[in-house]
């Protein structure tokens, strides 16, 4: 009983803080957009980077990694010692990222986030896992598919690592979760059609709603393009 309540702790700060819209915050006070109108309709760095460009995608993958890690962190002050709480706020993390309760039950695909879980857990395996991110994006300059190695490998870094049964867990369950969450650019990779980083993504979505108080220089610049 008392390990359920330390679970259910852990989850509640887990979504709380994976669950903050980092991406649609910022598109919409630096772009006046709302990001799930655009792209793949991600909220993660990715489709800001192919939408508003490098500055805001760093700043949002940033604040992503961060969050991740403040999860983890946080839950391990709160709860010292107990693994599974802390996986199970990590769990709650990376689903709360990708189903926000603030933006309608969406979000981003969880990768970044996952990151910055890693790195809070067991550092060399965040390293790992990231080692294999670059590695398949050198060669395919894809980000989706390197995410999607990367999030297939981590369970084998936690294993090497000699991570506890609860961190080997998440490696596979949060895995698992990040490659469904691709399943679209799974599909489009089969079919030949997944754009490489710095290439646009053409797929049919509504038309944007722009927020127009918000317009700025680089919401015009973004008009042009399209």
């Amino acid at each position: 009983m008392e390990l359920a309540i330390e679970m259910i702790l852990g989850a509640l700060v887990g979504y709380l803080l994976g669950s903050l819209p980092s991406g649609y915050w910022l598109a919409r006070i630096v772009g006046g957009i709302d990001i799930r109108q655009y792209g793949s309709g991600s909220t993660g760095a990715t489709n800001i980077l192919r939408t508003l460009g490098k500055g805001p995608a760093a700043t949002v993958l940033i604040l992503d990694l961060l969050k991740g890690m403040a999860a983890i962190l946080l839950t391990q002050r709160l709860l010292p010692g107990q693994d599974w709480a802390v996986v199970a706020a990590a769990w709650l993390a990376v689903l709360g990222h990708s189903k926000s309760i603030w933006i309608g039950w969406q979000g981003g695909k969880s990768a970044a986030i996952s990151l910055g879980i890693l790195l809070a857990l067991h550092w060399p395996v965040a390293i790992a896992t990231l080692g294999t991110w670059i590695a398949v994006l050198s060669l395919t300059r894809i980000v989706s598919l390197s995410s999607v190695m990367g999030a297939l490998t981590t369970p084998l870094w936690m294993y090497l690592g000699q991570q506890s049964l609860a961190y080997i867990a998440f490696g596979v369950v949060g895995g698992a979760y990040v490659v469904i969450r691709h399943r679209r650019n799974i599909e489009r990779l089969f079919a030949g059609v997944e754009p490489q980083i710095g290439q646009k993504l053409n797929v049919p979505l509504a038309p944007p709603r722009v927020n127009q108080p918000f317009l700025g220089l680089r919401s015009r610049r973004l008009s042009r393009r399209e």
